[in-house]
């Protein structure tokens, strides 16, 4: 990965900043994006401290234009991009019937399009070096997840997007990996919305038993690297459930459903 240009969404914190550490060490050539201005300039500051090559761009994914903006500062720099990480997102917590429509729109604007509108732009550049574009998703992208229906419909959208872009191009080179992260330790579920768009704050799982953002940052960097498809994380949560849900799915169902009803102040019980 040494001089690769990688596009990294999502880098302010997290699997995000995680991943930016990684490939800087590696001696990739760094292009971090993020909506908090502040936090980016923490981690762009720290990444070239260690004598990484980075740009930092301020983006919010959910708009279109910051996006072609992104792509374009990058070829600026750089003058092209070889691997491109959809990582950024943002998640829910609240019943459907309670949500208002607003949390479900903002909830696709910045997973789903947010993954549209970067793959869109950086795709010509990509096609040009055979490069690899990066979708991370979540196991909620195999499996419904009860009070995160616009999560859940956002990261199933992000995997048939890129499942279908990855067939468009099996002449082209380019390389796509659908990366389905378990329960991660990250801001995330701080950051969740509620039914009504406000922010959660607390998280309300345990987070210590979760995987680190630093372990999935090197499993995404070894799966890009080896040219695979498809990556779930976790045995239980992750690879089980998936399997199982093709064989036993109302099985599933009932243990999505009696996990969830567990957290504490859980929207249904």
């Amino acid at each position: 990965m040494k001089d690769k240009v990688v596009i990294i969404t999502g880098a302010s914190s997290g699997i995000g900043r995680s991943l930016a550490s990684v490939y800087g060490d590696r001696g990739s050539k760094l292009v971090i994006a993020s909506r908090n201005q502040q936090a980016l300039e923490i981690v762009s500051d720290d990444l070239k401290k260690r004598g990484i090559d980075v740009l930092a761009v301020i983006t919010d994914v959910s708009k279109e234009e910051d996006c072609r903006r992104l792509i374009g500062e990058t070829m600026g720099k750089y003058g092209r991009i070889d691997i491109l990480i959809n990582n950024a997102g943002i998640s829910m917590r609240a019943l459907f019937q309670d949500a208002e429509l607003e949390v479900i729109r903002r909830l696709m604007n910045t997973n789903f399009w947010g993954t549209v509108y970067c793959t869109k732009f950086a795709l010509p550049h990509l096609i040009k070096t055979r490069g690899t574009i990066v979708g991370v998703i979540s196991v909620a992208g195999h499996i419904g997840l009860p009070g995160r229906t616009g999560y859940s419909a956002s990261k199933f959208a992000v995997r048939g997007f890129l499942d279908s872009l990855r067939i468009e191009n099996l002449k082209t080179g380019l390389r796509v990996l659908v990366v389905a992260p378990g329960f991660t330790s990250s801001n995330i579920r701080r950051s969740a919305l509620t039914a009504n768009g406000t922010i959660q704050g607390e998280t309300p799982r345990n987070e210590a038993s979760m995987m680190s953002p630093n372990k999935v940052a090197r499993r995404i960097y070894r799966a890009v690297k080896y040219h695979r498809r498809q990556l779930i994380l976790t045995f239980i949560e992750g690879k089980l459930a998936v399997f199982m849900k093709q064989w036993f799915p109302r099985l599933v169902d009932w243990q999505a459903y009696i996990q969830m009803s567990k957290e504490p102040d859980s929207p249904f019980h």
